[in-house]
């Protein structure tokens, strides 16, 4: 079964930006985020944030702006509003890399947004994320280097096969990183969780990141 796919671009490198949108997908550009959508003639569905990194309101029919003073991030916003029109899997970009304090952020709302039944993929700077819950991910053979996983505060019927550091039913918390820098070794991988909510961190290009992610969300998994 495919699902439809909400694509949230925030500042970044246009090279780190890749798109491939079927009809049922949309595209939210969070702030500055437009700009590099613009760049590669890439018209978004939808502008929100407070426009403080962009510099100016764009002239598009449809714009969400939010006062600088705010509690939620630009990405957050944008995941909200995904949210409201009833897409479940995120796709992320400019969402790594740039600042520390933002990266946290982002994993902490994709956190909760997974909490509640949504999968998010987050790409920077050649680093590759996926949050989600009571659920799995899979990696084909030929993948190569670190992979790590955390805990978002405490994890149920964690499973690691085909990695170097295999793990088998065990409960992972936030307090203790056991699952912190693990390796492929040349045959496919699966990270499976029974209850809780997973962060898995790899490094990756744009094309195959994006690749991979329509993949899993097009998979019952």
């Amino acid at each position: 079964m495919t699902k439809k796919i909400c694509y949230i671009v925030g500042a970044s490198d246009t090279q780190g930006i890749y798109i491939d949108k079927k009809e049922e997908d949309y595209i939210i550009a969070a702030d500055a985020g437009y700009s590099a959508l613009k760049k590669l003639g890439i018209t978004p569905d939808m502008v929100v944030g407070d426009m403080d990194s962009l510099g100016n309101i764009p002239d598009f029919e449809n714009v969400i702006r939010h006062p600088i003073e705010k509690d939620d991030t630009d990405t957050a916003l944008a995941l909200a509003e995904g949210i409201k029109r009833g897409y479940r899997d995120f796709i992320i970009y400019g969402g790594l890399g740039r600042r520390l304090d933002h990266s946290i952020a982002n994993i902490q709302n994709c956190a909760g947004c997974a909490d509640h039944g949504a999968r998010c993929w987050l790409w920077g700077e050649g680093n590759a994320v996926c949050i989600f819950a009571d659920g799995e991910i899979h990696f084909e053979k030929e993948m190569t280097g670190v992979i790590s996983v955390f805990s978002v505060g405490r994890s149920y019927g964690v499973t690691l096969d085909g990695l170097k550091y295999p793990l088998n039913d065990a409960c992972l918390t936030s307090f203790v990183p056991l699952g912190v820098s693990n390796e492929f070794i040349g045959v496919p991988a699966t990270i499976s969780v029974t209850e809780g909510v997973l962060t898995v961190m790899w490094s990756e290009g744009a094309k195959t990141f994006a690749e991979r992610a329509r993949h899993e969300c097009s998979s019952d998994v």
